[in-house]
């Protein structure tokens, strides 16, 4: 077990290799879509879905405030003390530990203690956005938890979140927030042209194709941040335009690192090369910008309307 308290805590961008925390990686994944699950049949509709995510706090992540008739509630992810933690605007609160437990373990002591604080939400129990899915009430493959682990993920999606936060700023046009989905498992910013887009066609696993259809019904500018993958197994940054417009995958794009993975149809800057940056914050702000340039410019977005530069600090 790592000694997280002494190795990560003065480190800003911690070092996250995929191969050595993916299983916890893949459980966390399953318990955050169970939390996530919840948020979305209470709360009305957003478009693009905008309704389910999560968002980073300082000790974690949380579905923020979810109604519940009068009532209110929240569900916090706690990678500090490694707790999760429900909370009711009548005053209630209860824990559960962030431990190795099953993810079927984990759908049921969380379905008991929304029972006993008089919240009944019965949720879809087949994960989203994943092959070959195993319900969360019957999946006991899942269960690992490294603490260490969970708390570098948490620290890097600091960074990531606050130097997002930053690019979104620069945007005057419609944008989304800065937001964690559950589903792909990713933090991600969102860019609108204004301008409808062709139908997406859908095929995403387990998921409503109408839901893909409706998130991406207008032409954007996306990119956003995830941990990895069996598919892509390291953590990265990302950057894709959808529909993506011709010439878009052959455009230079800062730093030297990134590179467009045409398979993804993505670019892509490994979260390492961030890391060891001699400033990440500025080299993650030049790849963000340079693959939406690429975005906006193949695609002839207005942008003397809807892009401004970012103003000094006072």
């Amino acid at each position: 077990m790592i000694d997280w308290r002494r190795t990560e805590e003065t480190e800003a961008w911690p070092s996250l290799p995929f191969p050595e925390w993916k299983e916890t990686c893949a459980t966390l994944h399953l318990w955050a879509q169970i939390v996530g699950k919840i948020r979305l049949v209470q709360t009305p509709w957003v478009n693009h879905s905008w309704h389910v995510a999560l968002y980073l706090t300082s000790r974690g992540l949380t579905t923020s405030p979810i109604p519940y008739g009068t009532r209110t509630f929240q569900i916090d992810f706690d990678f500090i003390d490694h707790r999760l933690l429900l909370q009711s605007s009548d005053g209630a609160v209860r824990t559960m530990a962030l431990a190795p437990r099953s993810v079927a373990d984990f759908y049921r002591e969380l379905s008991a203690t929304l029972a006993e604080l008089e919240l009944k939400v019965a949720i879809h129990t087949t994960p989203s956005e994943l092959p070959d899915p195993i319900p969360f009430d019957c999946d006991e493959q899942h269960a690992a938890y490294d603490a260490g682990y969970a708390h570098r993920f948490w620290r890097a999606l600091l960074q990531a979140d606050r130097v997002l936060k930053e690019f979104r700023a620069r945007f005057t046009g419609k944008s989304s927030p800065v937001h964690f989905f559950w589903g792909s498992f990713d933090l991600a910013v969102t860019r609108f042209s204004g301008r409808r887009a062709p139908q997406h066609p859908g095929g995403v696993p387990h998921l409503p194709d109408w839901v893909a259809r409706e998130a991406y019904s207008q032409e954007v500018s996306s990119c956003g941040f995830w941990p990895g993958s069996e598919a892509f197994p390291e953590p990265a940054f990302y950057s894709y335009a959808y529909p993506e417009p011709e010439g878009f995958g052959s455009a230079p794009v800062r730093p030297t690192e990134a590179f467009y993975h045409p398979q993804l149809k993505e670019f892509i800057l490994p979260y390492e090369k961030v890391r060891q940056a001699a400033s990440p914050d500025a080299a993650l702000l030049d790849f963000l910008q340079s693959t939406y340039d690429a975005a906006a410019d193949a695609a002839g977005w207005d942008q003397a309307l809807i892009f401004r530069n970012a103003k000094p600090h006072p």
